[in-house]
């Protein structure tokens, strides 16, 4: 969807190629905040369906937005700041700079003279928040609650999916990496798998480049544990085909040593599906501690032990978790809940003049 840069009030510059989180954010909330703000991305790989500008157009657009005001120019990234200032001060547009930072350790000298040269800064958890030195707004990433949702027929979902009707399974997805703890799952379910017989533990994701040796020291160490029907280890399937894998679970484990925020245990509990999770990203600020899962240590393997054993002994409890997972989903972290909190700042931004 090539957009008229005369008539667009919102830049959401994604100037990678290759797919990250940032880009995912980028695609998922662009077509949806366009029905209620003229906003487009710009960058040198999108989507056919997703509102755009070509980036040779930011060069010769006009000086002003429509109506003769500024636009506003959304980085995440610093490459995304950096041109948003050269647009500002060498080509004179008239731009108000907005950043959002996931980021949660100390910042470059760089980083944070880019980001004090920014005239809002979001910040998508409270950790994040921490490490900030200007003042910034948290808004939580959000999902689309009406794809990721509780199946009505689990039995006949597992069927579908190939997964094993009657077992309690427990699912670790995403990219299989050191940071994501991927061991950590595979040395816990180890553990736990010969004490709760009707526990089944899904991986399921892709190692690329250094990672795939990782990858394969895992299916090996659980090869020799005999283990292979009651661990098992899934392809990665394509990010629009990932929800029913969620919701076939009985809980989630996300077990990362680092994440930026993270949105796997948001899309488990949106499926009504309760998670342990590791205290880093918004983790914390997710999973209701002891109401729709609980949240473990970093880097701990005997921690997500106890914790699994402590949930599988039990059932009770397990359920309780799952009754409220929905709702809290649904109170605050639906993607239409960030997108309109993001519109509300580019609004104020709007109204404000860089002259």
């Amino acid at each position: 969807m090539i957009r008229d840069p005369s008539a667009i009030s919102v830049i959401a510059p994604n100037l990678k190629r290759r797919l990250s989180g940032v880009t995912s954010t980028v695609l998922r909330l662009v077509p949806l905040q366009s029905r209620d703000i003229a906003i487009a991305a710009t960058g040198p790989v999108l989507p056919a369906s997703v509102p755009q500008i070509p980036l040779r157009r930011l060069l010769t657009m006009s000086r002003q937005g429509p109506g003769g005001g500024p636009r506003v120019w959304h980085a995440r990234r610093n490459i995304e700041m950096i041109a948003g200032l050269g647009l500002k001060y060498l080509l004179r547009k008239d731009l108000q700079l907005m950043f959002t930072s996931a980021s949660q350790r100390q910042h470059t000298g760089l980083t944070r003279w880019l980001i004090g040269q920014m005239d809002a800064v979001v910040a998508t958890s409270a950790l994040t928040q921490a490490y900030l030195k200007v003042p910034s707004t948290v808004i939580h990433h959000g999902i689309d609650t009406d794809t990721f949702a509780p199946s009505a027929d689990k039995a006949a979902l597992r069927a579908r999916l190939g997964l094993p009707q009657d077992a309690l399974l427990i699912g670790c997805y995403g990219r299989i990496r050191e940071s994501k703890g991927t061991d950590i799952f595979v040395e816990a379910m180890l553990d736990v798998l010969p004490r709760h017989p009707n526990a089944v533990g899904l991986v399921m994701g892709r190692a690329v480049g250094r990672d795939t040796p990782f990858l394969q020291a895992l299916r090996d160490r659980v090869q020799g544990h005999k283990l292979v029907n009651r661990l098992r280890f899934l392809p990665e399937v394509p990010a629009d085909a990932t929800a029913p894998w969620y919701a076939a679970l009985d809980l989630y484990v996300a077990p990362q040593r680092h994440e930026g925020f993270g949105l796997t245990p948001l899309e488990a509990m949106a499926c009504g599906v309760p998670s342990i999770a590791t205290r880093t990203g918004a983790f914390a600020e997710i999973v209701g501690e002891g109401v729709t899962g609980t949240v473990i240590p970093t880097d701990d393997t005997p921690a997500l032990i106890a914790a699994l054993d402590n949930v599988l002994s039990d059932p009770a409890s397990l359920t309780r978790w799952q009754a409220a997972c929905r709702p809290r989903a649904e109170d605050g972290f639906r993607i239409n809940d960030e997108a309109q909190s993001l519109i509300a700042i580019y609004r104020k931004l709007l109204s404000s003049s860089t002259d």
